[in-house]
């Protein structure tokens, strides 16, 4: 089993390496600039190189990048569209640098667009971001949604046509967010669910593709379609529920990265703690 956090980057890129480290991580995710705004400093080769020293030093294994949260490949608004495009090629380009494995996007919002048409521009955009320019090993995970709004990658139906779509010009795969399935309508918390829940993605995404599941437990209730994360085994999922799926022997072997809050100094690590002592391996 393989499990990490997301990591902060603050005072360096390198950073979040050190202190996966720190606090026990096999792996670990991490953002390459502030998620939250459209400019960004490209990093120099020396900070590149900072960071993919401590990564090999560390044996962190693999490196995820969630990109900028203001990116929606599949928005319907040119201007927000040629943005996202934009960003999102940075993002590559930033994760490339930095010798990542992965770089997670949210698929993005149709508003006003019908989802197929949505669908179908995040394929158009992901190609667009990505041409001309060799990935070399880089994989980009699309992540299944709580369903909020008018949010595209609610089912894994819609995941795997966007994944469908990109395939064979991109390299594409999945990020599973256990908390978004709950919050979107799988009853991963169920034991008869969790079975289903398999089932389905090997038909329609397919396991192999899966290469992260985002291990959150949910502060909201089953089907609210609002992404609310909470600690492991402290929401609405529970622990028993996230002792199935760590322990599922068809999904054992993929990473797991919590994204739960920092309420308190110590919350990150306290959370790898239980999801290896739920996987029976402390």
């Amino acid at each position: 089993m393989r499990v990490g956090v997301h990591t902060s980057i603050a005072g360096g890129l390198e950073n979040a390496a050190h202190h996966a480290r720190r606090i026990g991580c096999d792996t670990f995710q991490m953002f390459s600039a502030n998620p939250r705004g459209w400019q960004a400093i490209d990093p120099s080769p020396q900070v590149y190189e900072r960071f993919r020293a401590a990564r090999e030093k560390h044996r962190l294994s693999p490196v995820v990048i969630h990109d900028n949260y203001l990116i929606n490949l599949a928005a319907s608004d040119a201007l927000i569209r040629e943005k996202s495009v934009a960003a999102f090629r940075k993002e590559m380009e930033r994760a490339l640098g930095l010798g990542a494995d992965y770089l997670v996007t949210h698929p993005g919002s149709a508003r006003g667009a019908a989802p197929a048409q949505a669908i179908a521009t995040c394929v158009e955009s992901l190609k667009q971001a990505a041409s001309g320019l060799r990935l070399d090993g880089l994989m980009i995970l699309i992540e299944n949604t709580a369903g909020q709004g008018s949010a595209i990658g609610r089912t894994f139906e819609e995941v795997a046509e966007i994944i469908s779509g990109a395939c064979p010009e991109l390299p594409v795969g999945a990020c599973i967010d256990t908390a978004h399935c709950f919050e979107a309508g799988y009853a991963i918390h169920e034991q008869k669910g969790l079975r289903d829940i398999v089932k389905q993605l090997d038909a329609t995404i397919g396991l192999s593709r899966v290469r992260v599941v985002h291990a959150n437990d949910s502060k909201t209730a089953f089907e609210s379609h609002v992404d609310r994360h909470e600690h492991i085994g402290k929401g609405q999922i529970g622990a028993q529920a996230f002792g199935r799926i760590v322990r599922h022997p068809k999904l054992e072997r993929i990473p797991f990265i919590c994204e739960t809050p920092i309420d308190r100094p110590g919350d990150d690590k306290r959370n790898l703690r239980t999801m290896r002592k739920l996987a029976g391996v402390l």
